[in-house]
């Protein structure tokens, strides 16, 4: 008899659970108090506290990284380090070091002096300190001299 009436029923009954959805949230479906902590960073009494607490260990290790403003800031740096002779450290790949002294995921270059001190050292930079400029070498190295 009436040909469109099973596919007029067919759409209804498709249609019905689609419209019976909810509109999306309208904010982010993460923990509120992670999304209110990110970009916060540490306080400048934290970071204090946590530069003096690396200055127990040696500059260049995990516990106190060479800190350093991002990837341009870990390339500066090495392009200054000198070995005692004067000549620029060999330069490995670099890889993952863990959790820095400052809890950032800190970057490690391995270096060869050769035969001039202080020979092989495995430096942690960690380039989350925006600004930041190291003034200071690890022991063993000089800067270049302008």
């Amino acid at each position: 008899m009436r040909p469109y009436l099973p596919a007029f029923a067919t759409i209804l009954l498709v249609a019905t659970p689609a419209s019976a959805l909810k509109p999306p949230r309208e904010e982010s479906p993460a923990n509120r108090e992670i999304l209110a902590a990110v970009g916060a960073g540490n306080s400048d009494a934290a970071l204090e506290q946590a530069i003096a607490a690396a200055a127990a260990y040696p500059l260049g290790s995990l516990q106190n990284p060479v800190r350093v403003a991002g990837p341009e800031g870990e390339r500066s740096y090495l392009a200054r380090l000198r070995c005692a002779d004067g000549a620029s450290p060999d330069i490995g790949a670099k890889r993952p070091a863990g959790v820095s002294g400052y809890g950032s995921v800190a970057n490690l270059y391995p270096l060869d002096c050769r035969a001039a001190g202080p020979g092989k050292l495995d430096l942690v930079m960690d380039q989350y300190h925006a600004e930041h400029v190291e003034t200071r070498a690890p022991a063993g190295f000089t800067f270049e001299t302008r």
